[in-house]
């Protein structure tokens, strides 16, 4: 009896041993790889400006951008104007980084209709930007504004955020978190080589309205 009693007693620890393991294996990859943009607290902005996405490519669907006038009105501002101009439709995604993130909005270089190979190089007609940096964390879904070496050179294009990066916290304006459409998002077509270029067809925002 007694020996039958300890065969029970360690079966049931590496039952408890193994559950565990696998339970600290799926955080990790939760973690690592989220398939879903952690939750971000859009009821507390209240009027907050909503823009959507329509894709096409590898990726097709829509997706819903919460912007963020609290942390960088200046910049929302931009988007919402160009969003209205049309500015943005048939902009592709030129720059994918498995694991990073997805660039697009180059509305002077970046349309479907042909771009010489300029595409992320230009912006709008309008001036670049005023940094709006802020402590909210690059996570998955956050969407931050591109510049270049200079903090004040914001101008059109933005970014999606694949999964967090932290380097980038207080360096680069957040502008806006993905609140529909994250499965969407980690479709785009990736680029090639540690710059992300896209080559072949890339993915294409055929429009982006603002629809709150």
């Amino acid at each position: 009896m007694p020996d039958a009693y300890g065969k029970r007693d360690r079966r049931i620890f590496w039952i408890a041993f193994l559950a565990g393991v696998a339970m600290v294996v799926g955080y990790a990859v939760y973690t690592l790889w989220p398939s879903s943009p952690p939750e971000v607290d859009t009821a507390s902005l209240g009027d907050a400006p909503k823009v959507e996405l329509t894709i096409a490519g590898e990726a097709e669907g829509k997706v819903v951008i919460t912007l963020r006038p609290d942390l960088a009105p200046r910049h929302v501002e931009r988007i919402v104007q160009l969003a209205n101009d049309g500015a943005y439709d048939n902009v592709i995604f030129h720059r994918v980084i498995e694991g990073f993130m997805a660039q697009t909005g180059d509305v002077a270089f970046g349309k479907t209709d042909g771009n010489g190979g300029r595409a992320g190089m230009g912006g709008s007609s309008y001036p670049d930007l005023p940094a709006e940096f802020s402590d909210e964390p690059f996570v998955a879904g956050t969407v931050g504004m591109a510049r270049s070496q200079s903090p004040n050179s914001a101008n059109s294009q933005f970014f999606i955020m694949f999964a967090a990066s932290p380097n980038l916290d207080g360096s680069y304006t957040v502008v806006g978190h993905v609140t529909e459409g994250f499965d969407v998002v980690q479709k785009i077509k990736r680029g090639d080589g540690p710059n992300g270029a896209v080559t072949g067809t890339p993915d294409v925002m055929t429009t982006m309205r603002v629809i709150d």
